[in-house]
């Protein structure tokens, strides 16, 4: 291992912090098959440095660093905007694996990649939110703060 690889895996173990966020509107018609409220699906991953967005669009992925402090509440600040947000989660540590993922590449589908999580059963932003919205309620009553690979994915 290189020492930035083994700097990268200390620094995602011990600081970062991923936030998703649901929204409910969209311009593109084919996404109003999904449930009002939870039309996509974005992220914002915060590590010592500040924050780091990561969108997935239709045709690109948008992954930007935000130009405010890390101190900056960033999940309130979408909640007054309008979206549900749940977290924080910390990432699970990366995993080899023999086989690329075989889901298209969809807003949900990079979210759960920004967790380090491989769930082929959850298709739909909505999906995606009760799912991590129940692994939260779990983790609140055993009295953690973040969600961890092994307590809730492992």
């Amino acid at each position: 291992m290189t020492a930035a690889g083994a700097r990268a895996r200390t620094r995602g173990a011990e600081t970062e912090q991923v936030w998703i966020a649901f929204a409910g509107r969209t311009e593109m018609a084919w996404l109003r098959l999904f449930r009002p409220g939870y039309r996509h699906c974005f992220a914002a991953l915060a590590d010592a440095e500040g924050w780091t967005l990561v969108d997935p669009l239709s045709g690109r992925l948008v992954v930007q660093r935000l130009a405010v402090e890390r101190s900056f509440d960033l999940p309130r600040f979408w909640r007054r905007a309008g979206f549900r947000v749940l977290g924080p989660f910390a990432p699970a540590p990366p995993q080899p694996s023999w086989l690329p993922p075989l889901l298209p590449a969809t807003c949900v589908t990079s979210c759960l990649a920004l967790l380090g999580r491989r769930r082929a059963l959850i298709l739909s932003p909505h999906r995606l939110y009760r799912t991590l919205s129940a692994e939260l309620a779990r983790t609140e009553s055993l009295g953690k703060k973040a969600l961890t690979s092994q307590a809730v994915w492992g």
